[in-house]
């Protein structure tokens, strides 16, 4: 297949990650992916990995609808003649959807839904020409069942709607350091033996919550356990939260790494991860987290419930609430539960979240969507 991948950006998120995953295996398999991205913010692009026969672009949007982004996007459609073109998220659709009609290419179309954000007055006015831009589309793929649930209630549809759980590279993300360079991996953090290292990854942003996170370790650390808390990730609330470990009094016992590129040594120095987002699909940093057999402490959002089962591979907590977190972490205090959780974590991803089972599916379903738009070719040029 000729494939086209479309984002908003190729900044740092999980959406463009994923699209990046996706087009990287997929010309692994023989496949010639182009990719493209509506912002001008590249800081991912390093990570693209394509055949020689595909392509990068920009559109250079300066703002949110560019009527010269989309005649840019028009002409690569014309001259790519992609397959199918997928768009990770609504608002790269709105460009495909757009160029398409430009262009007169009759490309189908497959969105990658990420979200399930609640929108603002200003986000509802967006929904309803993103409404428009998926029913039109061909396909529509949500990472959970609990999110396309979510969208099918508010008319976020296309004419074929499919789960696709997110996955990671699980020989990628394995934790194969020894008990010797964990030591070490620790101690260049500043952290012993005996501390107990509370771990969050992702950007730092009002959605993930993190500050909860300061708020539970400060309350741990009153009942006499020396938690310690490690942020990886970097964002726009990081001062707000390095100024309420301040206030908390625990600013000496909390680490913020910024962005890193591989998370894997600070996940291993980790004795648990936690993610106590408001909001969430699927959490790829908790995917990651398990695949390193790390317990998993999630907030009840999105589709958590479909990763974790309950004291078999991770815990749960209602949203928001800062006790019940704190009782989980005091559950997890215990290494060999620790220990436990973080085994039937590693298998739970084996078995169901891999990279390799989610570039299957992708696969499968995009090959039936370029075939069925070549059989209504061939059908509309007969008639």
């Amino acid at each position: 297949m000729r494939l086209m991948f479309l984002t908003s950006s190729l900044a740092y998120g999980g959406a463009e990650h994923h699209a990046i995953t996706l087009a990287n295996r997929l010309t692994e398999r023989g496949h010639e992916c182009h990719t493209g991205w509506v912002k001008p913010e590249s800081s991912q692009l390093s990570r693209l990995r394509l055949s020689t026969g595909g392509s990068v672009f920009c559109l250079d949007a300066a703002h949110y609808l560019d009527l010269r982004a989309l005649r840019r996007l028009a002409a690569v459609l014309t001259r790519v003649r992609p397959d199918v073109v997928v768009a990770a998220n609504p608002y790269a659709l709105m460009y495909a959807s757009l160029a398409r009609r430009i262009s007169g290419e009759r490309v189908p179309l497959v969105v990658i839904y990420h979200s399930t954000r609640s929108p603002g007055v200003k986000e509802q006015a967006q929904l309803a020409a993103y409404r428009l831009c998926m029913w039109a589309a061909e396909g529509a793929v949500f990472v959970c069942e609990y999110q396309r649930r979510y969208c099918l209630r508010r008319g976020l549809r296309s004419r074929r709607n499919t789960v696709i759980p997110n996955g990671v590279d699980v020989e990628r993300y394995r934790d194969a350091a020894t008990p010797g360079e964990r030591r070490s991996l620790r101690a260049a953090l500043g952290y012993t033996d005996t501390d107990y290292v509370l771990g969050v990854a992702g950007a730092l942003r009002p959605e993930k919550n993190q500050a909860q996170l300061l708020e539970a370790a400060a309350r741990v650390r009153r009942r006499g356990l020396p938690a310690k808390a490690l942020l990886i990730g970097d964002g726009p609330t990081r001062a707000a939260l390095e100024s309420r470990a301040e206030a908390l009094g625990i600013a000496a016992h909390v680490k913020i790494t910024g962005f890193q590129d591989d998370i894997r040594p600070y996940v291993t120095a980790c004795d648990v991860i936690c993610v106590c987002s408001l909001t969430e699909a699927l959490s790829l940093a908790a995917i990651e987290a398990m695949a390193m057999s790390r317990p998993l402490i999630h907030s009840e959002v999105g589709g958590a419930g479909e990763l974790i089962d309950p004291g078999h591979n991770g815990l749960l907590f209602p949203a928001r609430n800062t006790d019940a977190l704190v009782e989980c972490l005091l559950l997890l205090a215990d290494s060999a539960r620790r220990s436990m959780l973080g085994r039937a974590a590693r298998q739970t991803i084996e078995s169901k979240f891999s990279e390799g089972r989610m570039v299957d599916r992708y696969e499968e379903l995009l090959m039936e969507v370029s075939q069925c738009a070549h059989r209504m070719d061939r059908y509309v040029a007969r008639v």
